[in-house]
């Protein structure tokens, strides 16, 4: 019996490279599809260093149907998709909205028509935690009010509800939407990692850069919010956790016959402050970061943690990498891929 074939939108990038990589060690084939607008086609060859298996791969833009349908028309035995492929800067999103909408929201619609067309069984959707805004509760269940506060939060709340009402209408589709919270680290092989292009939106890589002295200074934006020590409070998960995530998802949808579309929070449960995270950097890896208090930042949101017992109890997934050793595996990728030890080689 062959294996199903599981087309990866996005594969390229962070988190879907680390989700390709468990997906092929379970024994799934991938279709990558990638338009390499955040991403290294040398990320192949991590893959497959990690794997012993290079994926599939084409590279093609969602938003367009021409790039779409070849890849449908390519690859007819796929059997299910995972859809990370998005533009996800909150920032960025409140500076260009429309470019946002545009690729996020018409992007999904072209893939869902022909995922449609090609009676696509299964589709896991990347969501995230900021569909939420912040929350009136803590930690925030899969229940709370949707508020997004960001044009980047408001696209994943939109495309959720598209796949809803595509599930509801009757299309031969089951759907899962999974929420991430806020992922980081890189994979323990140290071949694949977190690596924008240009300076980097999240907090980790910005400080694995400023560690290594490609950024001269580290900026936490604001230190007066209603927290502990002033500054946000995320839930911090590891990029190889939330890659599982997506095996056990579609695992699920295999077996669940019950409800055609859920939801599904992922994070670890446990609120982290940025200069929290910053200390056990330091802590975990030996080293002192130059940082300074800045301005908050638009569109961010004070603090923010995940109730995750739904995912645990229905899909048997749960956060399990300790922090530490999440910061030792983002040094560790940093420093091997600036001294040019990786498939990907500095800029």
């Amino acid at each position: 019996m062959t294996s199903p074939v599981i087309l990866v939108t996005g594969g390229m990038g962070y988190i879907g490279s680390h989700t390709v990589v468990e997906l092929q060690q379970a024994g799934y084939n991938v279709v990558i599809f990638d338009n390499l607008s955040n991403s290294y086609i040398e990320v192949l060859d991590g893959i497959e260093k990690i794997t012993s298996v290079k994926p599939e791969f084409v590279e093609g833009d969602i938003t367009n149907k021409c790039d779409v349908e070849k890849l449908f028309a390519q690859y007819t035995k796929i059997d299910s998709i995972i859809h990370f492929a998005a533009l996800k800067a909150v920032g960025e999103s409140v500076a260009e909205p429309l470019k946002y909408y545009r690729n996020n929201v018409f992007g999904l619609i072209c893939l869902l028509e022909e995922a449609t067309k090609n009676k696509i069984k299964n589709f896991v959707f990347s969501s995230s935690c900021t569909v939420y805004g912040q929350p009136d509760f803590l930690p925030v269940d899969e229940t709370a009010p949707i508020k997004p506060e960001s044009p980047y939060g408001n696209t994943k709340w939109v495309c959720e509800e598209i796949i809803r009402h595509l599930v509801s209408s009757g299309a031969a589709m089951k759907a899962i939407s999974l929420r991430y919270f806020n992922p980081i680290g890189a994979h323990p092989s140290g071949e694949i990692g977190e690596l924008p292009q240009g300076i980097p939106n999240n907090l980790l890589p910005y400080i694995t850069q400023t560690a290594f002295g490609i950024r001269k200074k580290l900026f936490v934006y604001g230190d007066d919010y209603k927290t502990p020590d002033g500054t946000c409070i995320r839930d911090y998960i590891d990029v190889t956790d939330l890659a599982k995530a997506h095996v056990a998802a579609l695992e699920f949808l295999g077996t669940n016959i019950s409800k055609p579309y859920d939801i599904f929070n992922l994070g670890t449960g446990k609120g982290v402050s940025v200069l929290e995270i910053i200390q056990t950097f330091e802590r975990s890896c030996n080293l002192r970061l130059n940082y300074q208090i800045g301005e908050r930042r638009d569109g961010d949101v004070e603090q923010v943690w995940a109730n995750t017992n739904k995912a645990s109890t229905l899909m048997g997934w749960k956060a399990k990498m300790p922090l530490e050793e999440t910061m030792i595996n983002a040094w560790n990728w940093e420093k091997r891929f600036r001294n040019g030890e990786t498939s990907v080689k500095p800029y």
